[in-house]
């Protein structure tokens, strides 16, 4: 445009007008020249060498210039100007008069009149209402603004129009706040105008012009600053989510850190009550400690699942957890959790078996070790005696009988001592606790039974070295001696048997005791008559001696066992086997009720197992088959889940038929292929499937309400997305290829893996629902991007390529602006200036371009 439209030079020559003007343009100079660090106080002065008048109009152009010339000489001077003149000149402004040599002359009027040019076309000539000129626009605005005030009426701008009651107070509060708050220096004192008739326009309009780049500064300001803060909102939302996702999975990973251990502990405890007691601590874990930690699993899923469907919608990248704490990490953890919880049941359970086993293992030693070191008591006196020295003949042959008895004797012991042995070390490699008493005892049977049979060895060669010298021996004593001996073992070695544990599990192993007992007392009747003959024989014995008048000493010299010792184990066996029937019959009927708890879990079990399975089939289908509005389908899936919840009570009815189970030591169940533990994490998992497809239903409102997509659009994915699937809720890389062509998608390899990156993060393969509904409605819905915040930035910047904390805190909310000025980078550029900060790299780090 023309200069409004040439300068009137002879105006300049009213003093009033002059010093307006020079002291209105060197202040509209000086506001855009403290960006650049620096000001002028002489107008036509400080403009004469040209250096800061090519600055100011880099600052107000925001163009670079040709490089000044550095010298100080006059033709440097004039140099700097023309360039600053060319231009101003190439931007469609017609310099009239104005030469480069007036201005390094210091010639007011030609510098007044140039810097007027440069008002003109950077501050005024873009200022346009309705389609007028500039000066006419830039009237019709300040008459726009004040039209609301009374007493106010503007012409033109140069009557005294503005203010009319009290003008010089109304003057001063106008461009006082001005200063203060639209960073508009002062270009004139109210003086100025209400002491000249007619104030200089052009010092007027330049002034007014600052207002009106002030307050249309101020518009796009608020504008930009309510972006930013929508921008931040949703950055800190996800910040703390993010950290709320850390502390939880952090809390879920130190408790199963916690917890293996004391799971992978295989100490054993020496006493069954000890191990029972590990036992009832185990199933208080399984009840209390366990299951709030299954619920805050599930959780962590669900707030992990909502966290990354809130950043794709919001545009930011996948939030990916710190090393060790994603969410298949937190899998790995509690599969070896429960890997460790099984491992450690077993065990427990093999435990028991074990002490069980070593407790009647333990009883038996000791019963079979008292009945030999009663049986050897006194042998060794009886060996290492000399009496054949001093005996008759008759007593020599006497005592070799007796000895070949006592031989006898000794051989039935040997299967014993070997038992006894044998028992010994079947403790000592099932570590039982006891073991160095079990082998001193042991140790020490087997010592003397190797000196019994020295001693033996010793005194039969005594006898049969004197056996010539004997002749006769009472047969009837020895036969006695001979068929009592045998039969005193038998009766021992019934009533062992009779006195002896048993540990069945089964009807079956009860019944075949039962049989095996019964045999035994079939054979009874002959083990009676063997007992008359043997008593026939002492009869006879009594009755030959009475007969025949022989001097004996009333006790059989062949053996100790008596006729009476014979009797009172026989009604010791006799009274034994009544107890023993009732003792069968006892176990009998434990068994019977075991099996009665095992049929009765069973049958609970065989509904439980395919019930969970049905409800996890179902699950599958009905995320894929739901029909209806999202919030029919999640109030659908709700009503499911609280009739799933509503079978709890079955669960725990089953627990308590378990531990009735584990408490009666009942370790198979052949009616059921169901353990207590399929059931629990058949169940774990049917409130989590159940739970995770109510969390994707909830995404999609939320995709649905963030992006404006209509239900039929769903509906529209859910039918593209269900035609491609072949993997039951999610499909394979081919499929999703398949799907994005038939839906009019033409993209070569590069775009469909950045398409694939998008909507699979985690690279799985696999592409869900949810991933495959966030990408559709991204495609179909505006965002903000990172450039769109960048340029919001450089408006509350003042188009700086940097800005200060004082212009955030000016412009945004105090919270916001501190979390700006925080994650703020220096900035670095040629024209920092100190405190200043980069908003470029903060906006792109926001959208994950860069490292915030």
């Amino acid at each position: 445009m023309q200069q409004e439209d040439d300068w009137d030079r002879d105006l300049l020559l009213d003093p009033a007008w002059e010093k307006q003007q020079r002291k209105t343009f060197t202040a509209w100079c000086n506001s855009h020249l403290r960006k650049a660090g620096t000001q002028i106080e002489n107008i036509e002065e400080d403009f004469r060498d040209g250096l800061k008048l090519m600055l100011l109009l880099e600052v107000i152009s925001g163009e670079r210039l040709a490089k000044p010339e550095r010298g100080k000489m006059r033709v440097h001077k004039i140099s700097n100007v023309n360039k600053a003149l060319n231009f101003i000149a190439s931007k469609g402004v017609k310099l009239v008069s104005i030469g480069a040599e007036e201005i390094v002359d210091g010639n007011a009027k030609m510098t007044l009149g140039m810097i007027w040019t440069i008002i003109l076309r950077f501050a005024i000539q873009d200022i346009s209402v309705e389609e007028t000129s500039a000066k006419e626009g830039l009237l019709l605005w300040c008459q726009r603004k004040t039209a609301p005030y009374k007493n106010v009426n503007i012409q033109n701008f140069h009557i005294r129009c503005y203010f009319r009651d009290d003008p010089m107070t109304n003057l001063n509060t106008a461009f006082d706040v001005a200063e203060k708050y639209l960073d508009i220096p002062k270009m004139l004192d109210a003086e100025d105008i209400v002491g000249t008739a007619r104030p200089d326009e052009k010092a007027i309009m330049t002034y007014v012009s600052s207002f009106y780049h002030a307050f249309s500064g101020a518009q796009k300001a608020e504008t930009a600053a309510n972006r930013i803060c929508k921008v931040l909102a949703v950055n800190q939302e996800n910040e703390q989510l993010m950290e709320d996702y850390e502390r939880l999975a952090s809390d879920l990973l130190e408790w199963i850190r916690r917890t293996i251990p004391w799971l992978e502990n295989r100490v054993p405890e020496s006493t069954m009550h000890a191990m029972q007691q590990k036992l009832e601590d185990f199933r208080g874990y399984r009840r209390q400690h366990k299951p709030p930690k299954v619920q805050e699993k599930c959780q962590l899923e669900i707030n992990f699942n909502t966290l990354q469907t809130k950043l794709r919608l919001s545009n930011r990248p996948a939030f990916m957890p710190s090393e060790g704490r994603m969410v298949s990490d937190i899998s790995n953890a509690w599969g070896a959790l429960e890997g460790a919880e099984k491992g450690y049941e077993e065990w427990l359970l093999n435990e028991i078996r074990r002490l069980e086993r070593l407790d009647h293992l333990a009883e038996k030693f000791r019963q079979k070790a008292a009945i030999h070191e009663a049986w050897t008591e006194g042998k060794e006196g009886m060996l290492t005696k000399k009496d054949y020295e001093v005996a008759s003949l008759s007593d020599i042959k006497a005592l070799l009988k007796k000895h070949e008895a006592f031989e006898s004797d000794l051989a039935a012991h040997q299967d014993r001592v070997e038992q006894i042995a044998a028992i010994a070390q079947e403790l000592n490699e099932l570590e039982y606790y006891d073991s160095p008493s079990v082998n001193a005892r042991c140790q020490k049977i087997c010592d003397q039974w190797d000196s019994l049979g020295a001693m033996t060895q010793k005194r039969s060669e005594a006898l049969q070295k004197t056996e010539k010298l004997l002749e006769t021996i009472d047969q009837l004593y020895l036969e006695f001696a001979k068929r009592a001996a045998p039969f005193n073992n038998w009766m021992e070695g019934a009533m062992e048997d009779l006195q002896d544990t048993f540990i069945v599990h089964t009807i079956e192993e009860i019944q075949g005791l039962s049989t095996a007992h019964e045999q035994f007392k079939a054979t009874l009747p002959e083990a009676d008559k063997e007992r008359q003959a043997i008593l026939g024989i002492h009869n006879e014995i009594a009755k030959i001696v009475q007969t025949y008048h022989v001097n004996m000493a009333g006790t059989n010299p062949y053996t100790t066992i008596n006729p009476q010792e014979i009797n009172a184990k026989w009604d010791k066996v006799r009274q034994l086997v009544p107890q023993r029937d009732q003792a069968l019959i006892e176990e009998h009927a434990r068994q019977q009720n075991n099996e009665r708890l095992r049929r009765q879990f069973a049958s609970q079990a065989n509904i439980i197992g395919p019930w969970i399975q049905t409800k996890m089939e179902e699950i599958g289908r009905i995320s894929i088959e739901m029909h209806g509005t999202l919030e029919d389908q999640l109030t659908h899936l709700r009503q499911y889940e609280k009739s799933i919840v509503n079978y709890k009570p079955k669960i725990d009815q089953l627990e308590g038929d378990h531990q009735q189970i584990q408490e009666a030591l009942i370790f198979d169940n052949k009616h059921t292929n169901y353990t207590m533990e399929h059931i629990r994490v058949g169940w774990e998992q049917l409130l989590t499937t159940i739970a995770r497809t109510i969390n994707e239903i909830e995404n999609q409102i939320l995709t649905r309400d963030a992006k404006g997509i209509s239900q039929e659009q769903l509906s529209e994915f859910r039918a593209s997305f269900n035609h491609f699937d072949r993997r039951t809720g999610m499909m394979d890389g081919e499929d999703f290829r398949t799907c994005l062509i038939s839906m009019g998608y033409n993209m070569g390899e590069a775009e469909f893996a950045r398409i694939m990156s998008i909507v699979d993060p985690n690279r799985l393969g696999v592409v869900t629902f949810q991933a495959f509904i966030d990408f559709m409605s991204r495609e179909t819905a505006d965002t903000d991007t990172a450039d769109q915040v960048m340029a919001s930035f450089k408006v509350l910047a003042g188009d700086k390529n940097y800005i200060l904390a004082e212009e955030l805190r000016r412009e945004l909310p105090p919270d916001q602006a501190e979390y700006c000025i925080a994650r703020m980078a220096p900035y670095t550029g040629p024209d920092a200036v100190p405190g200043a900060l980069d908003y470029m790299s903060f906006s792109t780090a926001l959208y994950g371009e860069s490292d915030l």
